[in-house]
């Protein structure tokens, strides 16, 4: 057999490596094959997967292995008769002897290659195996389970015995490490008793004896024993029983809230013991989460009783009572201060908030009893506690893995906070404004404060006003108000149409808003710590609706966030934070800005207007560096922050137009110069890229600037003040020349696309005469993404400015045109390529359909656009035939439905007058019979078209709408067309033709795509 099993082995190895010679490689595959068919192989495929050297190592390679269990599980899987004597017992001492040396005595296969393979080869579900599976469980949980549980059981208790002795002294060890092996014994038979537990019946887990076996063993001094012990006794307690009697049965049997109340102190103690040592000890800690997650599954399992209307007024009654009794222990689990213990019986604490709720939604009249607003108020106490940092934290310096671990934690906490306010929004509320302004007024008093507390009672701030919205949000019957309203008493209800004018100053703060004054009040911006400080520019940042109706704290807080603690930290992570959040917090409360003090915010940040621009080191030199240098955060992501907010501060010096053009002449000068200065640098090198960046850099500057001020408004009211035009002109034209000498750079491009969309939503149509260089330029170095954004930049323009983009929109359309329909006639093969074939279609589209609506629709026959008109409305009708592209159907259907709004109108005659002009194209009524009426029938009888696919559906209500509107439009002169002359052409009966005709003149829209698609589904049958 060595002899055959070595060819094996060697054609194992061949037929697994794919660089072996192809006809090598098949003969090897071919041999194993026909070994395969052999019935005696079972024997070869056994030796060779439990062989083993004289020094224990498995013989055979990983492949040549799994291969022979592949041959051991076929043979016994496709088996119908029995297996003899013979056959049974010597693959039970293989496998066996396998077993016992590899996973009780031996290190359980180790080999990652092999282990890796085993699992990927896992088999397939196959009906016939998991019924025979089940068969086999049966029969095992009928005939062997008594046996297999009492040999258990034995081992464990005999084992557990000589274990003890051997501990006290009691016995000699028989051989060398014999205690140690106990424990070994007694953990593993442990794990396998857990292992059956919730498959074989109850009464045999469930006894006097194994019940005072597994409470001694949950306290024996092995921690792998306790974890086990723990671990088996939850999948008790989740046992799937019949009845919920017998469930709450078992859970007074088990009795186990006595036993882990008190494990639970003595556990406590212990560590408060060691910690006290500075000691610390993880193995006891992983014990006590194990208790904490016993504790949760005896707690859930409890709570399903106690709200489970279906089951008897005792059992609910009996399982509330106990769950009263484990409350407590499961508010110092939660209370302690590692958080991977604590959060142990967050599951718990969440099925009981979700009853709670469920009960106090169906008694809604029903009063909050004592005891459980007592019990809300100990869980709110721990939660506030938890939410505390540890006071040997430094989130200065924390791992990020930490940091974000913490924050997690705040966030599960914060959704217990909410079950308690939809529970009882009045304790919450009390204790959120308690806790925050004692902490802030000792603080403005001059008491010494840890700067947890104080981070803690910035952040209930900002919870306590969170919890204001989200409450009024969920709870529309008792909602509050909102915006500058939900910071003062308001007397009344102020009528919408009013709101704006109102002046919320003169209103006395109510709770919030005092919570909100006192901490601007109290100078706590100014307290020597990092995380203190981002913690209140977080919160005067997210609420600005209170500087709205408090202005008088809106200079306190722009100055801290302006100075040293802020944009100028000498952190550059708090710089970045920093002025995002000064950002954000101008533009919020831009109005309020008080005007004297602009030029002094401006001055202040111009410094950190300084553009530095810095290369990436690459890790790979297949690494694009102007790709990484734009992609990978930087400084220059908070700079951009920054110049919105200088471009929003000089926005509100419109009052002086000529005081305005200075300031943003001021801001944009110095990058112009710096731009020109980049452009003429010299570029000698393809790596000397620095310039480029550059560029890039200012001119994503130059939008950011423009976006801090408002968009142009269309129609213009006659109030409005003219943003300072020919500073943006000036802008516009650099950035215009700037492209023209860098155009080959696609993050020029990028930026370039970027600046223009601000400055055009900054200063309306005046910016729409550089669109046209500008695609130019861009064109000349496209790639198909770009063109779908700056198409999709044009229809928004379209959309934004209608009749003010008319005459950009003339020179665009047939260049873009013509370029379009030669990118979409270009075939592709890639994947990738097509979705971006796609995309370009439907923004073409989209811009086409855009222009229509905005009737813009003579621009595709002016002058200018007349010639390429034809062929345009070809390439339409050719992609409405594209069922690689529904949705391009769709859109190309809907645009030639336009079409014949806007064209087909048919001219009429008054009084011997020629009645002509709008709406009318001539010829194109031509157009319209001999190619959109034809295409309207042919789409639908395509082979392609599927009757029972929705998306086919919606494009036959569109086709349906095109023909009706067809014959709407041209009236009688339609009618007869389609029954004199088309139909009969396609041997269409005359009376099918007469009635289709009519049914489109008299029914309506809604009636007739019903009967058109009906029509298509029966014609198609």
């Amino acid at each position: 057999m060595d002899e055959e099993i070595s060819r094996v082995v060697q054609a194992v190895y061949i037929a697994a490596d794919p660089s072996q010679d192809r006809t090598l490689h098949t003969q090897a595959l071919q041999y194993l094959s026909n070994v395969q068919q052999n019935t005696e192989t079972w024997r070869l495929a056994l030796s060779l997967f439990v062989e083993v050297t004289p020094d224990g190592v498995r013989k055979y390679s990983p492949q040549a292995r799994l291969w022979a269990l592949r041959v051991l599980e076929d043979f016994l899987d496709e088996r119908v008769e029995p297996l003899d004597e013979n056959t049974f017992q010597t693959l039970q001492q293989g496998l066996f002897t396998y077993i016992q040396t590899e996973f009780v005595f031996g290190p359980a296969e180790r080999n990652a290659t092999f282990a890796d393979q085993l699992l990927k080869s896992a088999r397939a579900f196959s009906g016939a195996r998991h019924a025979r599976d089940t068969r086999v469980r049966d029969a095992v949980r009928e005939r062997d389970a008594p046996i297999i549980n009492e040999a258990v059981l034995t081992i464990i208790s005999e084992t557990a015995d000589r274990m003890r002795a051997l501990r006290k002294g009691e016995v000699s060890p028989s051989i060398e490490r014999e205690e140690e092996m106990c424990e070994e014994v007694v953990d593993w038979g442990i794990r396998a008793f857990g292992s059956y537990i919730h498959w074989i019946d109850i009464n045999l887990t469930v006894t006097p004896q194994t019940i005072q076996l597994l409470f001694t063993l949950l306290s024996d001094p092995s921690l792998a024993i306790r974890l086990a012990t723990s671990a088996a006794l939850l999948k008790m307690l989740h046992k799937g029983l019949k009845s919920p009697a017998d469930k709450l049965q078992l859970i007074k049997v088990l009795a186990l809230g006595q036993v882990l109340d008190a494990l639970e102190e003595k556990t406590r103690i212990e560590k408060g013991q060691r910690l006290s040592e500075h000691q610390v000890d993880e193995g006891e800690e992983s014990y006590r989460e194990s208790l904490g997650r016993l504790l949760c599954g005896l707690g859930q399992e409890l709570v399903k009783l106690w709200e489970d209307n279906n089951t008897s007024e005792d059992i609910r009654i009996g399982a509330g009572e106990l769950l009263e009794q484990i409350l407590p222990v499961m508010l110092r689990f939660m209370s302690d201060e590692y958080d991977d213990t604590s959060s142990t019986v967050f599951p718990l604490l969440t099925n009981l908030f979700t009853a709670y709720k469920r009960i106090k939604k169906n008694n809604s009249d029903e009063l909050i009893s004592t005891e459980k607003r007592t019990f809300l108020k100990q869980v709110l106490d721990v939660v506030l506690e938890k939410m505390k940092w540890d006071s040997d934290d430094d989130p200065e310096d924390m791992d990020e893995d930490d940091s974000a671990a913490f924050d997690l934690l705040r966030k599960d906490l914060r959704i217990f906070l909410d079950s308690i306010q939809t529970l009882d929004n009045e304790l919450v509320t009390n204790t959120i404004h308690s806790v925050a302004l004692s902490t802030l007024t000792a603080y403005e008093s001059g008491v010494t404060l840890q700067w947890q507390d104080v981070e803690l009672a910035i952040y209930l701030v900002q919870v306590g006003l969170y919890h204001i919205h989200v409450y009024s949000m969920t709870n529309l019957a008792t909602a509050g108000p909102k915006g500058r309203a939900a910071f003062c008493e308001v007397p009344g209800v102020i009528a919408k149409e009013k709101r704006k004018t109102t002046d919320y100053s003169e209103f006395p703060l109510n709770a919030h808003g005092e919570m909100m004054f006192v901490l601007v009040r109290s100078g706590i911006s100014s307290y020597p710590h990092t995380t203190v400080v981002m913690q209140f520019f977080e919160t005067a940042a997210r609420y600005g609706d209170f500087f709205k109706v408090r202005k008088d704290c809106i200079i306190p807080v722009i100055e801290a966030l302006i100075d040293s603690r802020g944009i100028h930290h000498p952190k550059p992570s708090i710089r970045a934070r920093a002025s995002y959040l000064f950002h954000k917090f101008i533009k919020e409360d831009r109005n309020e800005v008080p005007l004297e003090i602009i030029v002094r915010l401006l001055d202040s940040i111009r410094d950190a207007l300084v553009i530095q621009v810095e290369l990436p080191e690459l890790e790979s030199p297949d690494q694009d560096i102007l790709f990484e240098a734009v992609n990978e955060p930087s400084v220059f992501d908070s700079q951009l922050y920054l110049f919105e907010a200088a471009g929003t501060l000089v926005s509100l010096t419109y009052s002086v137009p000529d005081q305005q053009a200075a300031f943003l002449r001021s801001l944009t000068k110095p990058l112009l110069e710096e731009m020109d200065r980049a452009l003429r640098s010299p570029m000698n090198d393809p790596q000397d890229v620095l310039p480029v960046l550059q560029v890039h850099h200012y001119i994503m500057a130059f939008g950011s600037i423009a976006k801090g001020f408002v968009d142009f408004p269309n129609p213009v009211p006659p109030d409005w003040v003219l943003p300072p035009l020919d500073v943006f002109e000036e802008v516009a034209q650099a950035v215009i020349v700037s492209l023209g000498a860098m155009n080959r750079h696609k993050i020029v491009r990028e930026a370039t696309r970027s600046a223009f969309s601000r400055l055009l939503a900054s200063t309306g149509p005046t910016m729409t005469k550089y669109i046209p260089p500008l695609m130019a330029s861009l064109l000349a170095h496209f790639d198909s993404a770009e063109l779908v954004e700056f198409i999709q930049f044009i229809g928004l323009l379209v959309h934004k400015l209608e009749n003010q983009i008319y005459d950009v929109l003339d020179q665009l359309i047939t260049p873009l045109s013509t370029h379009v329909v030669s990118i979409l006639s270009t075939p592709v093969t890639d994947p990738s390529e097509r979705q971006i074939h796609i995309d370009t279609k439907k923004a073409f589209l989209l811009l086409l359909n855009n222009t229509m609506t905005a009737k813009l629709h003579s621009v595709f026959t002016s002058d200018r656009n007349k010639g390429v008109f034809e062929s345009l409305l070809s390439s339409i009708v050719q992609i409405s035939q594209d069922f690689s592209d529904n949705n391009g159907q769709k859109l190309a259907f809907n645009f030639l439905s336009r079409a014949v709004t806007a064209w087909a109108q048919p001219i009429t005659h008054t009084n011997g007058i020629v009645n002509g002009g709008l709406g009318q194209l001539p010829g194109f009524e031509r157009f319209m019979y001999e190619q959109l009426v034809p295409v309207a029938f042919k789409v639908p009888s395509a082979p392609e078209f599927n009757v029972k696919d929705g998306q086919m559906m919606v494009l036959c209500h569109e086709i349906g709408g095109l023909l009706q509107l067809i014959c709407k439009t041209r009236g009688q002169e339609a009618f007869d067309y389609l029954v004199n002359v088309f139909l009969p052409s396609q041997n269409c009966p005359p009376d099918v033709a007469l009635d289709f005709a009519t049914k489109i003149r008299d029914m309506d829209a809604k009636a007739f795509k019903k009967f058109f698609t009906d029509f298509v589904r029966i014609s198609r049958s």
